[in-house]
């Protein structure tokens, strides 16, 4: 059956979009169209973005301004208890995060900064007491603060971290020290000028007793921005990107802190001078404080991808416009995306940002079911963590490649300041490092399948775990997202068709998707345990060749758990000729990965030289099939045409 395109719907006044742009904007905002529909309404072009030539110091000053301004209207406060001041759930927070990202990414940051990190561990670590006392001028950006984790000696290892919080109980204080020069708190962002107060990560000690990392309040600056005494700050001054966020360096000397500035939600002092916790383990109240963290982890995978889309926007943008050389026996010139070479640079991509945008959705939507559930479900807390680690990871090592791809894609003249492609490559470069460098990240997935894996394969022997294996669909290590009912009705309906029409068939993509993902991590399970049995020295050098492995296996359960959420996304559109075009975008993400990774299936066996060819080729003609939907695929992207702000888009640049 033909599906015909809907009647065109007028364009809203002033936003020039396409029906089926704004269709499609509609399917990948999904549950959170309101939210991000009124930053597309009601903020300019003037309130998110920054002239490339500002420098540090103007970049610093312009980012705050612009955050007090956003934040007076409502905007980037979600997440907030109403009785403070903020406005709209947790998972809109993640959505007002994206939307900030399509503007300016220093923005973006100061408000992840001031809103998400300090503001979220005063919410999540903190009680009603340091919720009245700090979150009002927190969420209105008048009381600044910064989030002090990372130190020089530790980075990725804040289980470790060497600052020190001593219980004082003759003065009833804590004394904060920096004990040693790796101690010093390192890239911090808000430290090096505007930040008045430090949630400071440290070991809490009391009656000589270690009893874990915990987060003191900390008052590091005066009214009047001068230092407080003990307290000794540091500029590290102009960086590779992020030029208006001001990251500085911390260290303190026997800083007095009152005993009720600990935030102590999951442990501290009571009145009486004795330690408290309801979490008895050490490392369990560690890993359940990190956890309640986790949504500055979503918000930067998040904002990755908004970068790579706005990206995306400019260059397709600017391929349908341009043209080079002369058409053959028409004498017209030829668009830039006419070309096959450009097609395969863009369209795959615009593919993953559908992906990716319909995987963030579900990701903020499970974000707010475990904050809602208030530590009542640990499990779907640990998939939560393992999931936004995995995203987190994926997203930003894309948005990286992506905005790389865009900038080339638009020859020299994406290389100018003026076309926004420069300050988007630099400024996205530290999201594979920061909220958890990427490799970190997808270890922590790997790890969390292999206890997967462990607890539904035990020790048995080769034979039981194959035998396993063959029932093992549904089951803990290939755990369904919320597209579960779909994906079974999907798999249920297969048949077998025509070879020709087999690599559009969306049972096979979901098959090879599980394939690579349950493949990977059985194989990777069996080198662990044979690792884990060997004597100690040399468990290490085994474990440690593993790396790789882990790194794959959490690339694939990504990958999946992405397509799935795809898949999703189709059922949810209630009209079928947008339905049908992402059909065909979900087509070209899943054969574009399959693509990407075709040494491995070639390597397993699970497709011929043939079929490796053949998918190449589905992947030419579905770049050449959606082309003429360019245009209204990067409108779907969601990035207002006014936000883009690259010269080369303007009519009167020719």
């Amino acid at each position: 059956m033909t599906v015909t395109a809907p009647v065109q719907c007028p364009v809203p006044p002033g936003r020039r979009v396409t029906a089926t742009g704004e269709g499609l904007r509609r399917a990948l905002d999904g549950p959170f169209h309101t939210t991000k529909q009124r930053w597309r309404d009601e903020v300019s072009a003037d309130d998110i973005l920054r002239d490339p030539t500002l420098g540090m110091a103007d970049a610093r000053e312009w980012a705050l301004d612009k955050l007090v301004a956003l934040a007076a209207r409502g905007f980037a406060i979600a997440g907030f208890p109403a009785a403070w001041g903020g406005r709209g759930t947790v998972a809109e927070s993640v959505a007002h995060f994206e939307m900030l990202a399509m503007g300016d990414l220093s923005l973006t940051i100061k408000s992840g900064v001031q809103h998400g990190l300090w503001g979220g561990a005063l919410v999540n670590l903190g009680t009603a007491w340091h919720h009245a006392r700090f979150l009002p001028g927190t969420i209105s950006g008048e009381l600044t603060g910064c989030f002090a984790m990372t130190e020089l000696g530790h980075g990725s290892d804040v289980q470790h971290l060497e600052t020190t919080i001593t219980w004082l109980p003759d003065t009833g204080e804590y004394a904060v020290d920096s004990p040693t020069p790796s101690a010093t708190k390192a890239y911090i962002g808000n430290a090096a000028v505007h930040g008045r107060w430090a949630a400071v990560f440290g070991q809490l000690i009391v009656g000589g007793v270690h009893h874990g990392v915990h987060v003191v309040i900390v008052r590091i600056r005066t009214d009047d921005l001068r230092p407080v005494a003990g307290v000794t700050l540091g500029d590290q001054g102009h960086k590779g990107g992020l030029l208006g966020v001001d990251n500085g360096t911390l260290r303190f000397d026997d800083v007095r802190v009152p005993r009720t500035h600990l935030l102590d939600r999951f442990g501290g002092v009571t009145a009486e001078g004795v330690y408290a916790s309801s979490i008895p383990s050490v490392d369990a109240r560690f890993f359940t404080m990190l956890g309640t963290l986790v949504r500055g982890r979503i918000c930067v995978g998040g904002a990755a991808a908004s970068a790579a889309r706005k990206a995306l926007s400019i260059a397709t943008r600017y391929s349908l416009t341009r043209t080079q050389f002369l058409m053959p026996g028409s004498g017209a010139e030829i668009p830039l995306l006419d070309y096959q070479a450009q097609q395969r640079k863009l369209l795959p991509n615009i593919a993953k940002a559908y992906a990716y945008g319909f995987a963030m959705n579900e990701l903020a939507l499970q974000l707010q079911r475990v904050t809602d559930a208030a530590g009542a479900d640990p499990q779907a807390g640990r998939q939560l963590e393992t999931r936004a680690a995995g995203m987190k990871a994926m997203l930003t090592r894309w948005a990286n490649d992506t905005t790389q791809v865009a900038r080339e894609a638009c020859g020299g003249a994406g290389y100018l300041s003026e076309n926004a492609l420069t300050l988007l490559r630099q400024d996205v470069d530290v999201f594979a490092t920061f909220e958890g460098e990427n490799t970190v990240m997808l270890q922590l997935v790997a790890k969390a399948l292999l206890l997967n894996y462990q607890r539904s394969w035990g020790e048995m022997d080769l034979r039981g775990t194959a035998q396993a294996t063959a029932r093992m669909l549904g089951n803990d290590i290939l755990e369904r997202t919320a597209a579960r009912s779909v994906i079974d009705r999907v798999l249920a309906a297969a048949s077998r068709k025509p070879e020709a029409q087999q690599l559009t068939s969306r049972a096979w993509h979901i098959q090879m998707f599980e394939h690579r993902e349950r493949h990977t991590i059985e194989s990777l399970a069996k080198r662990m345990r044979s690792a884990g049995k060997l004597p100690v020295e040399a468990s290490f050098a085994a474990i440690n060749a593993c790396q790789q492995h882990m790194l794959a296996a959490a690339r694939a359960h990504t990958d999946r758990v992405v397509l799935e959420a795809f898949i999703a996304g189709i059922d949810a559109a209630d009209d079928p000729y947008l339905a049908s075009i992402l059909s065909k975008v979900c087509d070209l993400y899943a054969l574009a990965t399959i693509e990407e990774n075709r040494g491995w299936f070639l390597e397993h066996e699970r497709i011929d030289g043939a079929r490796s060819k053949a998918i190449t080729e589905s992947v030419d003609c579905l770049c050449l099939e959606l082309r003429p939907k360019a245009l209204a695929l990067v409108e779907g992207l969601g990035v207002e045409e006014s936000w883009l702000n690259a010269a080369l888009l303007r009519a009167d640049q020719g």
